[in-house]
This record gives C-alpha cells, sequence and structure tokens, in this order.
C-alpha cells in the first residue's frame, strides 16, 4: 500500500509541474483532456485512482509520455527494469495485462511497454496525439490488430507499425495468450527552456 500512495504522490507531483510548463488552468487541462476538473484536483492531491485511459489522455495533452507522469528522478546511465517490478496500468478481466517497463529520454521518448492479451479480450484505445507512431511485435500467441476499423492479425514472430492517432485496439486471438512488446514512439516535445 505503501509504493502505491508514493507512485500516486509521483503522478499527483508529475501532472501539477506539467500542467503548469503547459501554462494551463486545471479548467483548461480538463476540458483539453476529456477529464473530469474533479478527477484532476483529486489527482493532484494524490487522490483517486486514475485508470490507463486517464493517464494517457493526460499525457498527450501535455505533450509528454505516460512514463514521463509516472516515474521519479532517473537513477543513474543505465536502466535495468524487472517485469516483476512493475504494476500492470490495465488489466483485463481474463488476466490480460499491460506493463508500461520504461521511456526513453531525449526530445523524442519512446515507451517500451510489455503485454499479455488472453484469448478475445481486448483493449480499445483512444487516438493519440499527431505524430505518435506505435509498433507490436507479437512474441508468442496471436493478436489482432484493429486500427481504424481494419483488423489485422498479427502472429508470433511478426511486427506491424501504425500512426496511433486513430482508434485501435488490441485483442488476444487464437488459443492461447498472446505476449508483445510494444513501442510508443512520440513525437518530439519542446525545448527546454534555458
Amino acid at each position: 500500500m505503501a509504493e502505491t500512495a508514493a507512485a500516486l504522490r509521483t503522478v499527483a507531483h508529475n501532472v501539477r509541474a506539467a500542467r503548469i510548463r503547459a501554462g494551463l488552468t486545471l479548467g483548461e487541462l480538463s476540458r483539453r483532456a476529456q477529464v473530469s476538473k474533479g478527477a484532476l484536483v483529486g489527482l493532484e492531491k494524490a487522490q483517486g485512482n486514475p485508470n490507463l485511459a486517464t493517464l494517457v489522455r493526460l499525457a498527450d495533452t501535455l505533450g509528454i509520455s505516460v512514463s514521463a507522469l509516472m516515474q521519479g528522478s532517473p537513477e543513474g546511465r543505465v536502466r535495468v527494469v524487472s517485469a516483476e517490478a512493475v504494476a500492470p496500468l490495465w488489466t483485463g478481466e481474463r488476466g490480460s495485462e499491460a506493463r508500461l517497463m520504461l521511456t526513453t529520454s531525449g526530445p523524442a521518448p519512446v515507451e517500451i511497454w510489455r503485454w499479455r492479451l488472453e484469448p478475445d479480450e481486448e483493449y480499445p484505445s483512444h487516438p493519440h496525439q499527431g505524430g505518435v507512431v506505435e509498433t507490436v511485435s507479437v512474441t508468442s500467441g496471436r493478436m489482432t490488430l484493429v486500427v481504424d476499423g481494419t483488423e489485422h492479425t498479427v502472429e508470433a514472430g511478426q511486427t506491424a507499425t501504425f500512426d496511433g492517432d486513430t482508434p485501435h485496439t488490441y485483442r488476444g486471438s487464437g488459443t492461447e495468450a498472446c505476449h508483445l512488446i510494444m513501442t510508443v514512439h512520440l513525437p518530439p516535445g519542446p525545448a527546454p527552456a534555458n
């Protein structure tokens, strides 16, 4: 429970700092991200339990990565992250899950995700900001990737990429769990102020 409270405090601090850097009021961020103002007030006070969709909408609106909302200060030049050390940001009713492993630094960061999709379980994602590109590499099993209403089968050993600024869904297909690595390539952010 202490780890959850600490993680929520980190998210609260990072959301508020990013909002202030962007020059947005709570009301304006609420409107742009389509998140209630009450939920934002609670989040900035480290209260509540934001879901993955809320974090994605906030990150997209603020022009930063989801993990930039969740991570504290960098710990050194090399980061090694174990999947067991990262709590899932989404879990499905049948046991599917998504874990944001890390985000690279730099002007155009890349998020690295580990997903497990159980057969017939899906995660629908809203469109991201323009310039976001997603890549999914299936390591075992099979998935159906739905992009803008068109279904694409992606099997073990295959990789697919697409522009993330359109509605998309990830669905487990076949008879066994699908394991995949997803990268989310974010567009370059604004240059840091000196």
